[in-house]
C-alpha cells in the first residue's frame, strides 16, 4: 500500500467497516512506519485483475491488509476483502502475505483481534493455525461488539504453506504452538 492507495481504501474501509472504519489520518500514520530500515509496518492492497460488476474496471482495490512489528510480535491489523471475492482465498493470501511479512520482520508470534459475530474470518485464521486466547470486551466502538484475541505462534511455517488455490486445507499446514498465552494486541479490524 502506498501514499496513493489510501483513497480507495478509505473507500473500502466505509463499505465494509461501515460504524468503526479507519480513518485517512489512521492510514497515513500506519505508512509512515512501512518504509526506511526502522520500518515496523506493512500493508498491502489486492487489485481485481479483470473487470466485474461490483469492483469496476481492471486495477481497482479489492481487498488490502496491514500488519504491525514491536518486540518480535506482529499484529494483524486490518483485512478486508470485497464481498464479492469473499471465498476465492484473497484474503488467504492476504494473511500469508502478512505472516510472510511478520517472519521478514522476525516475529516469533503474530496476534490479531476478529469481532466475535465473524465466525468466517475465524474460520479462516483457524485455519492458519491461530488460536483463542481471550475476549476484549466492547472493543469495537460504537457497536460495543467484544472481540476474540487470537494468536499464532509460528508464523514462519504458515507463511510458507505451498498453498496454490489460496485456501490450503488445514491438514497441509504445521499444528499450531500447544500452549498459547494471553498476550493481547492493538485494535484491527475483524
Amino acid at each position: 500500500m502506498r501514499w496513493w492507495d489510501i483513497e480507495p481504501v478509505l473507500a473500502l474501509e466505509q463499505r465494509l467497516f461501515p460504524e468503526d472504519a479507519w480513518s485517512a489520518g489512521m492510514f497515513w500514520s500506519e505508512l509512515a512506519y512501512a518504509r526506511g530500515a526502522d520500518a515496523t509496518r506493512r500493508y498491502l492492497v489486492a487489485e481485481d485483475a479483470v473487470p466485474s460488476p461490483e469492483a469496476g474496471p481492471a486495477g481497482r482495490l479489492v481487498g488490502y491488509g496491514g500488519l504491525a512489528a514491536v518486540g518480535g510480535t506482529g499484529d494483524i491489523q486490518t483485512i478486508g476483502v470485497l464481498p464479492g471475492h469473499r471465498g476465492t482465498g484473497l484474503g488467504a493470501r492476504l494473511l500469508r502475505a502478512l505472516l510472510q511479512a511478520a517472519t521478514d520482520f522476525e516475529c516469533a508470534e503474530v496476534l490479531l483481534e476478529v469481532r466475535v459475530d465473524n465466525a468466517p474470518a475465524q474460520r479462516l485464521y483457524e485455519r492458519f493455525g491461530f488460536v483463542p486466547i481471550g475476549i476484549r470486551r466492547g472493543y469495537y466502538q460504537p457497536t460495543g461488539t467484544d472481540a476474540l484475541v487470537m494468536r499464532l505462534a509460528d508464523p514462519a511455517g504458515y507463511a510458507a504453506a505451498a498453498d496454490t488455490s489460496g485456501d490450503a486445507p488445514a491438514n497441509t499446514l504445521p499444528h499450531p504452538h500447544p500452549h498459547p498465552h494471553p498476550h493481547q494486541g492493538t485494535k484491527s479490524h475483524g
